[in-house]
């Protein structure tokens, strides 16, 4: 008789096991440096359009989210050893991620841009000899500078976080940076630190560097979140959740093509 209650016991235990897996909250992982998608406000709360977008993800699944910072550098390793199930900050879904992470399909696409002094002039990687270019260490945007623009003379300078690039921009430790489009112009262009900059150049857009757009990872093998996720997206877009949120920061198709 006392077996049977021990396995009794154990088969409830086993039917109340997704039960009780579903009630745990969605931890996602977020750099909270990198406006207009992710940004801290005066009050010290995480705000932007990543947040936003996850926000609307979740409620559009049904389950509860935590948010939890980390420097982007950090967002991957942080991920593999499970301090959170997702990452949703603006991650360039690329073939080199790949090997480590699962991604969802794409839930925005922007460009890459060159900033530098306005007047400053950009034909072709010639122009860049002898400059000092800043770029978030471990982005898409270093492993460019590196490939590309290092070859041609320029000394690639990687900081923690893309605001600690303008501030030394700014100061003129640097001669140009280069990162997302919306991320230059909101973070940078249009604040009066970033008075006398401009864009210059081309959009850069190598799909072998930048990727298929940004995606939100997960850990490797997770299908069945990334598939939960990526159709998630897809109905905030259908439903116009997305355009609320899109329109909260942009006055563009962020979605892009």
């Amino acid at each position: 008789m006392k077996n049977k209650i021990v396995l009794f016991g154990a088969l409830a235990l086993s039917l109340l096991a997704p039960l009780a897996m579903a009630d745990k909250p969605l931890r996602i992982g977020i750099e909270a440096a990198y406006p207009p998608f992710a940004f801290k406000t005066p009050e010290g709360n995480i705000s932007g359009f990543d947040y936003d977008i996850g926000v609307a993800l979740c409620e559009e699944m049904k389950v509860e989210c935590t948010w939890i910072e980390q420097e982007f550098d950090g967002l991957i390793p942080a991920l593999k050893v499970r301090k959170f199930d997702a990452i949703l900050s603006s991650m360039s879904i690329t073939d080199e991620r790949k090997k480590s992470v699962d991604f969802t399909g794409k839930y925005y696409s922007t460009p890459a841009k060159l900033a530098m002094k306005d007047g400053a002039t950009y034909k072709d990687v010639a122009d860049l000899k002898g400059k000092k270019i800043g770029v978030q260490r471990s982005s898409v945007y270093d492993r460019y500078a590196t490939d590309v623009f290092a070859p041609a003379g320029a000394e690639i300078v990687r900081y923690s976080s893309q605001n600690e690039v303008f501030l030394d921009l700014a100061s003129g430790r640097l001669d140009a940076t280069l990162a997302d489009s919306v991320n230059i112009d909101d973070g940078f262009l249009k604040t009066d630190a970033g008075k006398g900059f401009a864009f210059i150049g081309p959009d850069f857009t190598d799909e072998q560097y930048f990727g298929e757009g940004q995606g939100i990872a997960v850990r490797k093998g997770d299908k069945a979140l990334a598939d939960k996720i990526s159709a998630a997206i897809l109905a905030i877009r259908a439903n116009g959740k997305y355009k609320q949120v899109q329109d909260k920061y942009f006055a563009f198709d962020v979605y892009g093509k």
